[in-house]
């Protein structure tokens, strides 16, 4: 845990070089802690209709940042689907699509092994780190495993540039736009999914993945619950290029920070999960406060939650997850009691952990497609 934290500065670190003479990025710890606190206070909404009209500017600056106003077409492929595997519960398949012609997202596609009349659907984004990178590590695994077993489909797919996602570097300058259209394209997926519930799609990923989290559910109103863990934070706005090399934040006299974003998902249901080892160390006074009132203008407080473990550090360890399945289960129908042990603890033993080389969805067998455009050059130019 305390490894993955550090390697994570480290790419904030190597990061922040390349974005120290671009003045309208905001990245890593922009605010101090304190200014991240005087923003918020200033910019409490004291009615619904002011909030409103903040949001359509937050949104509008967003998709402006990322030169996202319209998103390129769809392609019209058929997804590529292989290795089912049949677990304890659950079943798991490798999967690619393309998000843009000649743009892969490739990931993991884990179903309950029991029929249902309709499933809810659950996104995976997942963070940073290194041997195995994200999809393939074990709190990953662990969590799509369980969140199946509970009766969800859920798809977890590669950051770009990571794991099966190698057709440009992660570092590529406009990897927020392509890993924000990469997000939308896999929830496309998802939805087409037979027997999926369109009312029952949520969204959860931790540090790099809470902010795909937050930005997939401000974007995008198919996402009816969010989860995002360990990144809502008043003063710190992502430190790599797949969430703070576009100028989302800023423009001008125009400033918002990650809270706002996050609070775009209201009123729909949220649960904040955060601890005193990073950035979100003061969330239960500084960052949940804020959310509360903003949700409070809807009168649906009682659709946000947050579970702070100030013990802990940045990570989706154990207790965070178990924080996150119930919630799921409260607000997507879901069956807890399939993952839960006679003395009323949840239980993810069954959750096997595959290696890297089970879950690859190119290989000898299944390469990858000759229409795959390779290089940052390339992919620049299609984006």
């Amino acid at each position: 845990m305390k490894i993955a934290f550090t390697i994570f500065l480290g790419i904030m670190g190597l990061a922040s070089a390349s974005f120290a003479q671009q003045p309208e990025l905001c990245q890593g710890a922009y605010f101090t802690e304190e200014q991240g606190k005087a923003f918020l206070e200033k910019h409490t909404p004291a009615s619904r209709l002011e909030w409103e009209a903040r949001a359509t500017q937050i949104r509008k600056q967003i998709r402006e940042g990322m030169d996202l106003q319209t998103l390129p077409a769809k392609p019209t492929s058929k997804a590529i689907i292989h290795s089912r595997k049949e677990m304890d519960g659950y079943s798991i398949e490798n999967v690619a699509f393309e998000s843009m012609p000649g743009i892969y997202v490739t990931g993991n596609l884990y179903k309950p092994l029991k029929k249902q009349k309709s499933y809810a659907g659950i996104l995976a984004p997942h963070g940073h780190g290194e041997n195995p990178h994200g999809r393939f590590r074990e709190q990953t695994q662990k969590r799509c495993a369980t969140l199946a077993r509970m009766g969800a489909i859920v798809f977890v797919w590669d950051m770009v540039g990571q794991g099966d996602s190698k057709q440009c570097e992660h570092k590529m300058a406009k990897a927020l736009k392509l890993q924000t259209i990469n997000g939308i394209r896999s929830l496309d997926f998802l939805l087409s999914i037979p027997g999926i519930d369109l009312n029952r799609i949520a969204v959860s990923g931790e540090s790099g993945g809470g902010t795909q989290t937050f930005l997939l559910a401000a974007l995008d109103d198919r996402v009816k619950v969010s989860v995002p863990v360990v990144m809502v934070s008043s003063y710190f706005f992502g430190g790599c290029v797949c969430e703070s090399g576009l100028p989302i934040h800023k423009k001008g006299d125009y400033q918002t920070n990650n809270v706002e974003i996050a609070a775009l998902a209201a009123p729909r249901p949220m649960i904040m999960i955060s601890d005193g080892g990073d950035w979100t160390k003061n969330t239960p006074e500084v960052e949940y406060p804020f959310m509360q009132k903003v949700y409070g203008l809807y009168n649906k407080k009682d659709n946000l939650e947050a579970v702070h473990l100030a013990d802990e550090k940045h990570d989706f360890g154990p207790s965070k997850r178990k924080a996150m399945y119930p919630f799921m289960a409260k607000h997507l129908g879901l069956d807890l009691k399939a993952v839960t042990d006679a003395s009323g603890q949840i239980d993810e033993g069954p959750a096997r952990v595959l290696d890297q080389k089970d879950l690859a969805v190119f290989d000898a067998a299944h390469p990858r497609p000759a229409n795959a455009v390779m290089g940052d050059e390339a992919v620049l130019k299609l984006l």
